[in-house]
């Protein structure tokens, strides 16, 4: 049963980053190379997952809450990597969010969640840092988050 329920988590995931990409044109491109990897992202209001989803893998479901959604890839071979992650949120103000990355696996396939509130058009800049073995690389990105009325 739960990994059925992981299994189709995977799956909406992967629909939702795909039509939160035609939804938000301005970042329809939600990947960067850095060095040897291809690093996809994407934060999203958690409200986008059903309750049971939400349930299933313990994340708060709410319209003032946001979900980091981070896989590694090898540029080449395009294999997941496991990696560690660590990372920060910080508005506009200066007030720093950190991030507690969650390693989810599901098959081939590895990515990392994380949870961050918001408040209605709060800007957030995203400050990650990726490291695998000796290897370290920094995921900087800028998102407005909105409150889904």
């Amino acid at each position: 049963m739960q990994l059925s329920k992981k299994r189709t988590f995977a799956s909406w995931l992967c629909l939702s980053i795909f039509c939160l990409s035609f939804a938000l044109p301005s970042q329809a491109e939600i990947k960067k190379t850095l060095g040897s990897w291809e690093v996809h992202y994407i934060a999203f209001t958690s409200t986008f997952l059903t309750p049971e989803i939400a349930r299933a893998n313990k994340i708060l479901r709410s319209k003032k809450n946001a979900l980091v959604n981070i896989s590694v890839l090898d540029r080449r071979s395009k294999e997941a990597q496991a990696v560690e992650m660590t990372g920060t949120a910080r508005n506009l103000l200066g007030t720093l969010k950190p991030l507690t990355f969650k390693e989810v696996v599901e098959g081939d396939a590895i990515y990392y969640l994380a949870s961050v509130p918001f408040s209605h058009k709060e800007v957030l800049r995203f400050d990650i840092n990726i490291k695998q073995g000796s290897t370290t690389q920094n995921l900087k990105f800028q998102q407005t988050m909105y409150v889904d009325e």
